[in-house]
């Protein structure tokens, strides 16, 4: 014989929990702010001060040619803490730039670097192919 008694139904719930989503969020948010300085890539260089606007960026990254204190050339690409050879360097901006023409040419020198070497790098980037090279500086100090 079957019982009497009838259990109401449970109706599914329909609202979303979304604790877990932001809780899971907020851990993803701490663990990028903590990991981005990290990702830094380059060479660190101290870059003259100077009052100037900032460079628009665009989708592409731009090429950043670094010249460090000691004169040697870095490019910011496969191996960025690698020197590599005025030659060596003309022929990745080269392909770089064959591949994808809009891209930014940049040039970051140290401020103990003589003029000259700066100079140097800009006149065979324009050998090169390169129509505008930017040059990199940070603001001054208030």
């Amino acid at each position: 014989m079957k019982s009497s008694t009838i259990r109401p139904r449970r109706r599914p719930m329909s609202e979303i929990n979304v604790v877990p989503y932001i809780d899971v969020t907020l851990v993803l948010l701490i663990i990028f702010m903590v990991t981005a300085p990290l990702l830094q890539n380059g060479v660190d260089v101290n870059l003259p001060q100077a009052q100037a606007k900032t460079v628009a960026t665009e989708a592409i990254p731009p090429l950043i040619v670094t010249v460090a204190s000691d004169g040697q050339y870095y490019l910011n690409l496969d191996q960025p803490k690698q020197p590599v050879a005025v030659k060596t360097l003309l022929v990745k901006v080269k392909a770089v730039l064959r591949h994808k023409p809009q891209t930014q040419v940049l040039v970051a020198g140290d401020d103990q670097v003589p003029y000259g070497r700066v100079v140097q790098v800009m006149a065979a980037l324009q050998r090169a192919g390169v129509d505008k090279v930017g040059l990199l500086t940070r603001p001054p100090n208030p």
